[in-house]
């Protein structure tokens, strides 16, 4: 009986083992392996996703700045890959064995089971050669997709680039991405990315163990099309954006102009600049990684990232802001001696002025005139006061859009400077700096940053007499205009119309009569300001802003062109073809003039640039030792010359002496 009980209990506990062991490895199968799981889905289902074409962008007038053309991703599944001819394979692809390997390793590495980019981007001419044998390479195929393309080769900073995500940006979107998905990285392609990139397709087939097809799962019920991303309609105008570019060449800075009465950008300017068609293909990578070394930085967006002090340009801005507070009048004169005398130093001015009023300010750029106005403004509420004066005065200049984002569409913008109480108390001690400590912001100097942006708003400002429409890059998506509220609204500086006039009539002047002369346009009335922005690292940059007609604004402009010197000699004829191109769509200046402005090189060295040292060969060294001899012979005649002059005056005194009559003393 006993042992009957006893057999029972083992019969059990081997059931009961058995069972586990059994349960064990159901769970192992179906939750913790999904080898098993793929297979039974691609002996059932094969799911083909359709990749859509990214939407194209133009320019206002409908041309096209950025479209697509196909390409081809052969992708490779590892698991399904049969022994075929490798070497004819890679032949094909036009990559050696070599490359081949690694590549699959990597495949294998992301997994045997699932299918995954082998080799991206192939142009169609390869493809056709590769599309008759593809049934010869088990486990690989070829899926279409699209890459942009730029007719133009222009506005690559405005537009940006597209590249392939990361692992960071799939799980920022939250899986809606894959690997082998393209995004844009930067410019407008970044910033419109969810109405650009379209809707993704997905086609479901039957399929048996062979991986024959079988024909549509469920007659396509579960099937959706691909959509092709928004268009997009631009505010660039690409005439001015090619000439912008054209006369930027082999120079550094930016050139931003801007429709005063929309807020519309018409032309975004970096240099240098780069073809963005090098930021597609199978050549991509090497170009970027070419640029990011380049001592220039293709790569940065001047327009909204770079920050100049705006020098002389910023002296009207001053003007308004001193006229609202009632400190000058249009009529208010200062003596200006050709310097200006803050405490213990003198601010320069580039030439005696004498008895300066603010439209002879303006137009001659007079340094000692703003010295002057800056002064009464920081000391208007005694000279103790200063610090509340000065957080007043960078109130004023932020509504103008200086030391703030103008908070364009695209990202990385940069907010400039305009400094505060606290950065002059750590660098002078708290209550211990006066108006002559920041003199250097009178004219534009000092701590007081701006973005080619925020100075070409600032004409807006004085083109419009008061208020900006804020800066935007995109006027239609699709077939919808953009009319958002935030575009449409007036955004006013706190500056009364009346006071625009004389400022303006200064302006006017310069271009007339003033600094920046030489870039009047018949016909058309501009009004501008030159600058010349000290630059402690080199020579001085040139700068110009302007806005014209001058009572029918169309367009405000700012140049900025580094290392170039004086704002008359560069910037401003820059900026005056810019305006009459837009306006007339022509140039009437002679074509000779133009040429020269695009033919000069003004970059700079590049940061630690040395010449090069060649090295003296012996005809070199023959050339030196003559030239030594040379000079010392040279040394030695001038020596032998000045010691017989010496001799000669000696003898000339003796014989004066000689012949001079004795004094009745000396007999």
């Amino acid at each position: 009986m006993n042992s009957f009980f006893e057999r029972r209990y083992v019969i059990t506990a081997i059931f009961i083992t058995l069972a586990l062991v059994l349960l064990g490895r159901l769970y192992y199968i179906q939750i913790m392996d999904d080898r098993y799981l793929l297979s039974a889905k691609e002996n059932v289902l094969r799911r083909t996703i359709s990749y859509p074409a990214r939407g194209a962008i133009f320019d206002r007038n409908g041309k096209i700045l950025v479209q697509n053309v196909p390409v081809y991703d052969i992708m490779v599944t590892p698991r399904e890959v049969k022994p075929f001819d490798t070497l004819e394979f890679c032949k094909l692809l036009s990559i050696d064995k070599e490359g081949f390997d690694k590549r699959f390793q990597k495949a294998k590495k992301f997994s045997p089971f699932r299918q995954s980019i082998f080799e991206k981007q192939i142009p169609v001419q390869l493809y056709a050669s590769l599309q008759e044998r593809m049934s010869d390479f088990p486990g690989f195929e070829a899926v279409p997709r699209t890459v942009r393309t730029y007719p133009d080769s222009t506005a690559a900073h405005f537009l940006g680039y597209i590249g392939e995500v990361n692992d960071k940006m799939i799980e920022k979107s939250g899986n809606y991405y894959r690997r082998g998905d393209y995004v844009g990285i930067s410019g407008v392609e970044r910033a419109f990315e969810d109405v650009l990139r379209g809707q993704r397709g997905v086609t479901y087939n039957m399929v048996d163990s062979r991986n024959v097809s079988k024909g549509s799962f469920s007659n396509g019920e579960f099937d959706t099309v691909a959509v092709t991303g928004e268009r997009l309609v631009s505010s660039l105008d690409l005439r001015i954006q090619k000439l912008g570019e054209k006369l930027m060449t082999n120079k550094v800075g930016s050139i931003v102009a801007i429709e005063p009465s929309t807020g519309e950008i018409l032309a975004f300017v970096s240099s240098p600049t780069y073809d963005p068609n090098l930021m597609t293909g199978r050549e991509r990578g090497n170009n970027l990684s070419k640029m990011y070394k380049d001592p220039y930085n293709p790569m940065f967006i001047r327009p909204i990232q770079a920050r100049y002090p705006p020098g002389s340009s910023f002296k009207p801005l001053d003007a308004l802001i001193a006229l609202q507070e009632g400190i000058i009048t249009p009529q208010t004169t200062f003596f200006c001696p050709h310097y200006y005398q803050a405490g213990n130093h003198q601010v320069k001015c580039e030439h005696f002025d004498g008895v300066t009023d603010l439209r002879k300010a303006i137009s001659q750029s007079c340094n000692t005139y703003f010295c002057y106005v800056f002064d009464k403004l920081m000391n208007a509420r005694g000279v103790k006061n200063i610090r509340p004066a000065l957080t007043t005065w960078k109130e004023q200049v932020n509504k103008f859009g200086f030391g703030v984002k103008m908070d364009i569409e695209l990202p990385f913008e940069s907010r400039g400077n305009v400094p505060t109480p606290l950065r002059y108390d750590n660098v002078f001690g708290k209550n211990r700096w006066r108006s002559s400590s920041i003199i250097s912001l009178a004219i534009g100097q000092g701590e007081l940053l701006a973005t080619p942006l925020q100075m070409a708003n600032i004409e807006a400002v004085m083109a419009n007499r008061g208020f900006y429409y804020k800066p935007h890059l995109i006027k239609a998506i699709g077939d919808k205009n953009i009319i958002k509220e935030e575009y449409t609204k007036r955004n006013y500086v706190g500056i009364d119309e009346k006071y625009f006039e004389p400022v303006i009539d200064g302006m006017q002047d310069v271009v007339d009569r003033g600094t920046a002369a030489a870039a009047r346009i018949p016909g058309i009335v501009m009004c501008g300001k030159t600058g010349t922005v000290q630059n402690p690292h080199g020579k001085n940059h040139s700068v110009f802003v302007a806005f014209a007609p001058r009572d029918t604004p169309k367009i405000a402009i700012a140049v900025i062109v580094e290392n170039a010197g004086y704002g008359s000699s560069w910037a401003a004829p820059i900026g005056s073809y810019m305006i009459e191109k837009y306006l007339r769509d022509t140039i009437t200046k002679p074509k000779a003039q133009v040429q020269y402005i695009v033919n000069a090189n003004l970059l700079p060295p590049p940061p630690g640039w040395k010449p090069p040292v060649r090295k003296l060969t012996k005809k070199d060294s023959v050339k030196i030792d003559s030239a030594r001899k040379s000079k010392a012979d040279t040394i030695r005649k001038q020596q032998e010359l000045k010691s017989a002059g010496e001799r000669k005056k000696k003898d000339t005194l003796n014989k004066i002496l000689a012949y001079q009559p004795k004094r009745k003393e000396d007999e």
